[in-house]
């Protein structure tokens, strides 16, 4: 008899949130534009759930023209309200004027550093930190690292980037393996748990039980 797989307690039966799971929280991204894609839609979710957000995902591409930092820095006014409009986004004024904000930021980057990936992996030494968290309960809402980036964006013009939310982009970009050691990406990810991160002692502020919110 085959046994079933373990998964992430926040996981939960939705269709949606297995495949993202199994096929994307935690994978490393190198790449700028689903870089991007991932600090727009962790600003989106702020107060939300992150199952909301990936029911919009589409609707979000279609609304921020694929994620195209160059075009969404070319935003203006209009467009603005007609994204209030659009019901296939969340239609929050702050957060969508933050991301058109946070393009032309994340292009700044890019002319500095070459590109934002280069950037935003130095918050971690350039590789994942793979953590070792036997529950859930374990897993922090935040990071040293987090705190970090979360300072240095804001200084950089970026809005909608708190300690939090910066923590949820590092977990879902493969910057932070926060996957449970019960879980079958665990492994996977780690190789074996190349580089060690904090362990089921650590200390941090920690989430909410539901640990719901993965970005």
């Amino acid at each position: 008899m085959t046994e079933p797989v373990r998964r992430c307690a926040w996981v939960g039966e939705d269709p949606l949130y297995i495949a993202y799971h199994d096929q994307e929280w935690g994978v490393p991204v190198r790449d700028d534009r689903r870089l991007f894609e991932f600090l727009v839609l962790e600003g989106a979710q702020a107060g939300l759930s992150w199952l909301t957000i990936l029911r919009k995902r589409e609707g979000y591409r279609k609304a921020f023209a694929g994620f195209d930092p160059e075009k969404v820095a070319a935003f203006g006014p209009a467009d603005i309200e007609r994204l209030l409009g659009d019901p296939g986004i969340v239609r929050n004024r702050l957060k969508l004027e933050s991301a058109v904000v946070n393009a032309r930021a994340f292009l700044r980057v890019q002319e500095e550093q070459g590109s934002f990936a280069a950037y935003v992996w130095r918050f971690v030494g350039g590789e994942t930190i793979h953590n070792e968290w036997s529950t859930a309960e374990q897993i922090p809402a935040k990071s040293a690292e987090a705190e970090r980036l979360s300072r240095d964006l804001r200084a950089r013009g970026f809005r909608f980037v708190g300690p939090t939310i910066c923590h949820a982009h590092m977990q879902a970009t493969g910057m932070v393996n926060d996957h449970t050691l019960d879980c079958f990406r665990w492994g996977e990810l780690s190789d074996g748990g190349r580089r060690r991160g904090r362990a089921a002692g650590y200390r941090g502020e920690k989430k909410a039980a539901a640990v719901d919110g993965k970005g």
